[in-house]
Order: structure tokens, then C-alpha cells, then sequence
């Protein structure tokens, strides 16, 4: 009876590890997402709720990949959207498609990054807002994001699929 005892906690512990580690991963990477939206909506001391979007326009706008449209398209609803990933990754709301959505748009923010770099244009990054030089710090410090967000979904996949699987 003892050793029975002494298995079924070790499997236990066992299974906590991964657990906690996602747990770990999605509130780092909510709370980065959550503080990417507030240095866009935030700045000069003041909430730029109304006219955030003309000053991040211009960040977009220096990558020179998208239309006008669609830099103000993104210019208004980026933070909006990092707001929101980074909500739901705290929350752990549909982790597996928040996930996943996460590792997409840093995968998208990697390659505009790496194509500015490659052009040589001395560029902000626009990340945390306004005065982040764009350089190989910051290539360095999102796709270290990325590695997180795919191991984030990853692990939700996982363990989405234990808890259905039938136990052994």
C-alpha cells in the first residue's frame, strides 16, 4: 500500500513540472504583450487614446512594407490586439489558438525586423514604444519571445491531448 502511495505522488509531481512551466511561459509572455499595448497607448506621460495611432503609424510606415491603408489599418488595431493576446495568454483562454496566434505575429514582427536590418534601415523598432532603436538586441530579445510562444503552444497542445487521451 505504501509503495502504491509513494508511485502515485511521484506521477503526480511529475505531471505538475510541465504544468507550472506553462503556467510560467503564458504569464511572461501575457505580461510582455500587455506592456508592448500600454507603451503604444501610453507615452509622454499621458493615455493617447485618441491619437496613439499617428504616432505608431509613423513606426510602421519606416519597415516600408505595407500600404498607406494598411499602415493605418495596423497602426489601429496593433495594440488593440497585443492588448487582447495578452488577456487571454494570462487568462489561459484558448491557449492552444492564443498560442498560436502569438507565435505568428512574433514570427511576422521577426521577419519585418530582420528585412529592415538586411535594407540597413536605421529605423525604431516600435515595440515599446517610441525610442527603441531597431538592432540585433532586438531581434535577439523577440525571437527569444518566439521560442517561449511555441513552446507555450506546444505544451498546450500536449497537454490538451493527455487530458483526453484515457489514462494508462
Amino acid at each position: 500500500m505504501a509503495s502504491s502511495t509513494v508511485v502515485s505522488q511521484s506521477a503526480t509531481s511529475r505531471s505538475t513540472w510541465p504544468r507550472g512551466l506553462l503556467l510560467l511561459g503564458r504569464l511572461a509572455l501575457g505580461f510582455v504583450f500587455l506592456y508592448a499595448a500600454y507603451a503604444k497607448l501610453h507615452f509622454d506621460g499621458a493615455w493617447h487614446l485618441s491619437d496613439y495611432h499617428f504616432f505608431f503609424a509613423m513606426m510602421i510606415d519606416s519597415y516600408h512594407i505595407l500600404p498607406f491603408w494598411g499602415v493605418q489599418g495596423m497602426a489601429h488595431l496593433l495594440p488593440w490586439f497585443e492588448l487582447a493576446l495578452g488577456a487571454l495568454l494570462i487568462s489561459g483562454l484558448a491557449l492552444r489558438w492564443i498560442g498560436a496566434a502569438t507565435s505568428g505575429l512574433l514570427a511576422v514582427f521577426i521577419g519585418a525586423m530582420v528585412r529592415a536590418k538586411l535594407l540597413g534601415l536605421e529605423i525604431n523598432c516600435g515595440c515599446f514604444g517610441n525610442n527603441e532603436k531597431l538592432g540585433a538586441l532586438t531581434i535577439l530579445r523577440d525571437s527569444s519571445l518566439l521560442v517561449l510562444a511555441l513552446a507555450v503552444t506546444v505544451g498546450a497542445f500536449f497537454l490538451a491531448r493527455r487530458k483526453t487521451s484515457p489514462s494508462t
